[in-house]
């Protein structure tokens, strides 16, 4: 008799155990979860979506591998063409009207010089940026992936 009490014990502190880690695992995902963070973008580089003074922007703090230019080469501003991609912010102004959704700022895409409007929102571990000129159907969506800080940060040359 005693030993069946004491493995209900075990069973009801192993349970309790359990669902705790569970619990606090959720609550992990969750303080993760959000547009904020670390995201690679389909060519491989990682750009840091943080707050800053007017809004969420968004940052390179990683090049994709490979062979592509490591300076702004496409800016119509033909004075800017000699910046680094590393650190330049690619995005800004936007406002987050949950922690799913961020809306109204301007993305600047290196790879053609242009600058569109844009809106982000956050699904578990993939971002969709949709950029945009006038309307977000005159647009174009990619897919971004939760990353952690295993990458390797670039650094302005």
């Amino acid at each position: 008799m005693i030993a069946r009490h004491a493995n209900r014990v075990r069973l009801l502190i192993w349970l309790s155990l359990a669902l705790t880690a569970a619990y606090a695992s959720g609550l992990a995902r969750t303080a993760q979860a959000g547009i904020t963070g670390y995201w690679q973008e389909p060519s491989g580089a990682v750009i840091q979506i943080a707050q800053c003074p007017q809004g969420l922007c968004l940052m390179i703090v990683a090049l994709s591998s490979g062979y592509h230019p490591h300076v702004d080469v496409h800016n119509p501003d033909v004075k800017l063409r000699g910046r680094p991609l590393c650190g330049l912010r690619v995005g800004q102004g936007f406002t987050q009207t949950d922690s799913q959704h961020a809306d109204g700022g301007h993305v600047y895409d290196p790879k053609s010089g242009r600058t569109y409007s844009g809106s982000m929102t956050a699904e578990g571990n993939t971002l969709k940026l949709r950029g945009y000129l006038g309307i977000k159907l005159l647009g174009r969506s990619e897919t971004w992936i939760r990353i952690g800080q295993a990458y390797t940060k670039c650094t302005p040359d």
